[in-house]
């Protein structure tokens, strides 16, 4: 099979551009690729984490295809492949993943042995995750198509549900996982940092999991405001009030059981001086605001890497956390990317079964290719939504 192709592409600091690419092939380098899949792509998401690089917040090269968010149909087979079929509709996990490893036996598909030279992990798109190919394109390769690949049961019904089921490749499990290492549970407290996309996903997933209140932090009006459509109590951080203050007005006591940090290494001071930037602060008010014993479940992005940050320690991840507090108060901490293979079956039986309307929650707004780069500027400026690219308008069909 041999056909046009089209993606996004990163060319430097604040510049995406819609590029031509060779059609993808069934290859890993110089050898062939026989356990892997081509898909068409049905929808591919803007990622908040493919904002950093864009921002040039990262190390990632220019000519970098964009794109970890894959949801798509099968076009092509390798020999290998026994289970997946080509009309099949699948989500991508943006961890790849080999499924021989030891990680990968023990369920830590984030952090798979054999998909990267450079370290634990990869993921399409994305810098230092192995240098596979992004998903913001018409085709793409997935390897280890049997094990990665999540198959919808029903097309028609993948198709009635798409806009929602899109969110499985990340940012779903990322936020449900950022709750379940926090310790969300029936009648919990909770605190979300971010009310970005993952942000607002952790929310929704805290009331699916049981949360007796969930209360989003975020200096972004309109974000704020998408929080509070669905349930959410809001703290608007451009206050000078301390955070204590403001939980004690919500919930009569000065912390929370749980707390979850979906905002990563970009952090900004709360207060008048919210403009200043401050990676650890996050960090440290998480250990402030969650009772002793309790959990911090840690999605945002953290990187050993960072070109753009204002001091020379955190240009190379090191930032200032006051561990000691989070010492004296017994807290655990559990970092990383999400193993999406995790809980994104259950995940999309939620979905299916409309327990949960995680679509609505993150404010999705579908997107041909052509709108990419205006997509990342929108969402860099701050707008509640999740951009969604349609490259074939098969949504709009």
């Amino acid at each position: 099979m041999s056909q046009a192709n089209r993606g996004v592409v990163y060319q430097g600091p604040g510049h995406v551009e819609v590029q031509s690419l060779p059609f993808p092939e069934l290859a890993l380098g110089n050898r062939q690729c026989q356990h892997g899949v081509i898909l068409k792509v049905l929808t591919t998401n803007i990622c908040g984490s493919d904002q950093h690089m864009v921002r040039g917040r990262t190390t990632a090269p220019p000519g970098l295809v964009l794109g970890h968010e894959i949801t798509g149909e099968v076009v092509e087979c390798g020999r290998d492949v026994e289970f997946v079929k080509v009309g099949d509709v699948v989500s991508v996990p943006f961890n790849i993943a080999c499924g021989r490893c030891r990680n990968c036996k023990e369920g830590n598909t984030h952090i798979c042995l054999n998909v990267n030279p450079a370290r634990p992990g990869a993921a399409y798109g994305y810098v230092d995750m192995g240098g596979w190919v992004g998903g913001q394109t018409e085709y793409v390769m997935v390897p280890y198509a049997d094990f990665n690949l999540l198959r919808f049961p029903d097309r028609d019904r993948a198709m009635d549900k798409i806009r929602d089921l899109t969110l499985l490749s990340d940012i779903f499990p990322t936020g449900y996982h950022g709750c379940v290492t926090a310790g969300v549970g029936p009648g919990s407290t909770v605190y979300i940092a971010g009310a970005g996309p993952v942000g607002l996903a952790a929310a929704a997933s805290a009331r699916l999991l049981g949360a007796a209140c969930v209360i989003v932090g975020d200096m972004n009006p309109q974000r704020l405001d998408q929080a509070r459509s669905f349930g959410c109590e809001t703290l608007d951080l451009r206050q000078d009030t301390p955070m204590p203050d403001m939980l004690e007005a919500i919930l009569g006591e000065r912390e929370v059981d749980c707390a979850v940090d979906a905002v990563g290494f970009e952090a900004r001071c709360h207060g008048h001086n919210h403009s200043h930037e401050q990676p650890a602060t996050v960090l440290n008010a998480m250990m402030d605001v969650t009772r002793a014993g309790g959990q911090v479940g840690i999605p945002g992005l953290y990187v050993t890497e960072d070109p753009g940050a204002e001091s020379q320690e955190a240009k190379h991840g090191n930032l200032s956390m006051r561990f000691g507090l989070g010492w004296a108060k017994a807290h655990s901490f559990h970092t990383g990317q999400c193993p999406v293979m995790r809980y994104h079956r259950q995940l999309m039986q939620a979905i299916l079964f409309e327990r949960i309307d995680i679509a609505k929650a993150v404010n999705v707004q579908v997107i041909s290719l052509d709108e990419a780069p205006q997509g990342y500027a929108d969402f860099d400026g701050g707008v509640a939504k999740k951009f969604v690219i349609d490259p074939h308008g098969s949504l709009a069909a």
